[in-house]
């Protein structure tokens, strides 16, 4: 009897291992904040890669959103071989697919983001038998103009004081040569003046 349970367990064993080597683990990229200017266009970047082999029905694509305030997410868009763009709500008109499942791409694109645009959209892929713990987040800042990074300022305080010494300097050049040029003209005056008196 225990050379039964034994056998028994063994086999058990080995199914659950042959499982766990099959399943394989789902990698999604994206960017983790955005910012984008209101009434723009602007794409929602998630790539992934799948150690099995991609195929444009296998492979399935889903983004959901989560607005400030709230804590559960709702389904905007789906693709699996082909697009389902949403028929209704906020986002009816406005996410369209950008990406290319057969390059590990799984992007979309929102157009003319609203300032109700503003939340938390998660991007989620499928590859079976790959399978995915976390799907990628961006969150996104609509805003009404684009912010300038510290760097971005800092890149212009420097450009424009280059430019500013530049032009004194060039200005100075300027007034030093027509000075000389003066200077040699009211010489040669002078020795021209002296002549005709001479004479």
């Amino acid at each position: 009897m225990s050379r039964v349970w034994i056998y028994l367990f063994s086999a058990l064993c080995a199914l659950v291992f042959s499982g766990v080597s099959q399943v394989e683990g789902m990698e999604v990229f994206t960017s983790p904040e955005l910012e984008a200017v209101n009434g723009t266009d602007v794409q929602l970047k998630c790539t992934f890669k799948s150690t099995q082999p991609l195929s444009e029905g296998k492979v399935s694509v889903s983004w959901s959103f989560q607005p400030l305030g709230k804590t559960i997410p709702e389904a905007i868009f789906h693709y699996q071989g082909n697009v389902y763009e949403p028929t209704a709500g906020l986002f009816k008109g406005h996410a369209v697919w950008s990406g290319d499942v057969m390059k590990g791409d799984a992007s979309i694109t929102l157009q003319d983001v609203q300032f109700s645009f503003n939340g938390t959209y998660r991007c989620q892929v499928r590859n079976p038998p790959d399978f995915q713990g976390f799907p990628g987040e961006i969150k996104l800042k609509v805003v009404q103009k684009v912010s300038f990074s510290e760097i971005s300022i800092l890149a212009i305080a420097v450009g424009g004081s280059i430019g500013i010494i530049l032009l004194i300097l060039i200005i100075y050049i300027i007034v030093r040569v027509f000075r000389r040029r003066e200077n040699e003209m009211e010489i040669e005056m002078e020795e021209h003046g002296g002549k005709d008196q001479v004479l």
